[in-house]
C-alpha cells in the first residue's frame, strides 16, 4: 500500500522533469502577452471614455494666415475647421465645370449635411459632382446619409470586395485621403475630415491651392477613382499633371506597393541643418524614420515633435509614449498638446521646406493606407508653418527626461507590453 502511494506521489515529479516543448513555451508566452495587452487596452478604453464625458473642449489657439505666392500658385494654410469649411463651401459655390470631393470620414451631422446639400444643389445646376469616401471610415454614419442622388456620381471605396482578396495584404488599405478639387483650379488637402466635431473642437491643418498645382490633385483623384470604380463609371476627363519643382505631390498606393511619403520625410530630415518641427496625430515611426530623427538631433539639429497628449485613439497615445525616452535621450524635444485633439500631419524644416497632407507617422500611413501629401519649397510658407508650430506650443506641455523617467512603474510596464502593437498601427 505504502509503495503504491509513493509511486503515485513520484509520478507528477517525473512529469515535471520532462523537457517542455519549445512551442508550448512560446504559445504560453504569447498567450500571457495577449492577455496582458487585452487587459491594459480594456482599462485604457474605459478610462478614456470616462475622461471624454467629463472634459468638454473649451477652445485652443490658432492662427489666421494670409495667402502666399509660390510660383504660379496661391497657397493658404487653415488651422481652424470652421474657417476651412467656409472656404470649401465658397469654392463649391463658385464651381463652373466639376467638383471632386474625397473624405475618409464624412459625418451625417449639420456640417456634413450642409456639404451634401450644397453638392446636390450644384449638381442640379449642371455641375459634374464626384463624391468619394471610405466605407470603413464611415461605418457609423447612417446609410441613408451616405446615399447621394443622381446626377451626383458616388464611389464608396471598399478595401475588400472579393473573398480571395482577404489573402492579399494590399487589400486591407483604407482610403485615408481628404481632397476637394474644383474645376482643376482650386484644391484643398490636409488632415480635416468633414463634421461638426472637426469644425471647432479639433486642431488640424489644411492647405488651399489656387493655381496650376490644383490640377495635379484633380488628376490624383481621377486616377484613384478610375482604379477602383466599375468600368462603366470611370471618369473620362483627365487633368494634366504639371512639373513644378516648388510644389510636388506624393501619394501612397497600397495596390502598387509604392510609399513615397515616408521616403520624402526621411530625405527632408537627412538634409536638415537647423531645425525640424513635426506635428503629428499618431507618432509611431518605424526604426528607419526614428533613426533619421535621432541622427539629425545628434548633428545639432533642433528636432521638436508635437503630438496630442490625449488623442481620439488612446492606444496610439500609449504607443507613442513608448518612444519618448529614446527620443529625449537622443536630444529631441517632445511637446504634448493639451485640452484638445491635434490631428495635423505636417512638418517644416529650416524655414524652407514644408509638407502638409493626410499621412500620419505610423505604419498604417507609411506602408498601409492610401495617403497624399504636398511637398512645398517656400521660405514664406515655411515661416507661416513655423509660426503655427510655435502657436500650438503655447497650448502644449514639454516632456523632459528626468520627470518622464520617474513616471510610475505601471505606466512603463504598460508601454512595454503594448509595444509589439507598433507593427500593426
Amino acid at each position: 500500500m505504502w509503495m503504491r502511494r509513493a509511486l503515485q506521489f513520484l509520478k507528477p515529479t517525473a512529469r515535471l522533469g520532462r523537457r517542455v516543448p519549445f512551442w508550448r513555451i512560446l504559445l504560453g508566452g504569447l498567450g500571457t502577452l495577449f492577455g496582458l495587452q487585452a487587459l491594459i487596452i480594456a482599462v485604457l478604453l474605459v478610462s478614456s471614455s470616462r475622461r471624454r464625458q467629463r472634459s468638454p473642449v473649451s477652445g485652443f489657439p490658432y492662427l489666421v494666415l494670409p495667402e502666399v505666392s509660390v510660383g504660379e500658385n496661391q497657397l493658404k494654410i487653415f488651422s481652424y475647421g470652421h474657417d476651412l469649411y467656409d472656404a470649401m463651401l465658397s469654392a463649391i459655390d463658385g464651381a463652373r465645370e466639376r467638383i471632386y470631393i474625397e473624405s475618409f470620414i464624412w459625418k451625417g451631422d449639420s456640417v456634413g449635411q450642409e456639404f451634401k446639400d450644397r453638392l446636390i444643389q450644384r449638381a442640379s445646376e449642371g455641375i459634374e459632382v464626384f463624391v468619394l469616401f471610405d466605407s470603413f471610415g464611415n461605418l457609423v454614419v447612417p446609410r441613408k446619409f451616405k446615399a447621394f442622388p443622381p446626377p451626383i456620381q458616388e464611389l464608396k471605396y471598399q478595401a475588400i470586395v472579393r473573398p480571395l482578396q482577404i489573402l492579399d495584404p494590399r487589400h486591407y488599405a483604407l482610403d485615408h485621403r481628404k481632397l476637394l478639387v474644383v474645376d482643376g483650379k482650386i484644391a484643398f488637402i490636409g488632415g480635416y475630415n468633414i463634421g461638426t466635431l472637426y469644425a471647432t473642437e479639433w486642431r488640424d491643418t489644411h492647405l488651399r491651392i489656387a493655381g496650376p498645382a490644383a490640377a495635379d490633385l484633380g488628376h490624383s483623384f481621377e486616377d484613384f477613382w478610375n482604379q477602383h470604380a466599375p468600368r462603366n463609371h470611370r471618369i473620362r476627363h483627365q487633368y494634366q499633371r504639371h512639373f513644378d519643382p516648388l510644389i510636388q505631390l506624393h501619394g501612397n498606393s497600397a495596390i502598387r506597393l509604392t510609399f513615397p511619403i515616408r521616403d520624402m520625410y526621411i530625405e527632408g530630415i537627412d538634409r536638415a541643418k537647423q531645425h525640424i518641427y513635426v506635428t503629428n496625430a499618431y507618432f509611431i515611426p518605424d526604426h528607419v524614420l526614428l533613426d533619421a530623427l535621432k541622427a539629425a538631433a545628434a548633428r545639432g539639429v533642433d528636432v521638436q515633435i508635437l503630438v496630442p497628449w490625449r488623442s481620439n485613439h488612446v492606444i496610439a497615445d500609449w504607443l507613442a509614449r513608448g518612444y519618448f525616452t529614446e527620443c529625449l535621450k537622443s536630444g529631441m524635444r517632445i511637446f504634448c498638446y493639451k485640452d484638445a485633439m491635434i490631428h495635423a500631419k505636417t512638418c517644416t524644416i529650416d524655414s524652407e521646406w514644408s509638407t502638409i497632407g493626410t499621412a500620419n507617422l505610423d505604419r498604417l500611413s507609411s506602408v498601409g493606407n492610401y495617403e497624399i501629401n504636398v511637398e512645398i519649397y517656400s521660405r514664406e510658407l515655411a515661416r507661416h508653418m513655423d509660426a503655427l508650430f510655435n502657436c500650438d506650443k503655447t497650448n502644449a506641455m514639454e516632456i523632459t527626461l528626468k520627470p518622464w523617467a520617474q513616471r510610475s512603474w505601471l505606466a512603463i510596464l504598460s508601454e512595454r507590453v503594448l509595444a509589439p502593437l507598433r507593427l500593426v498601427m
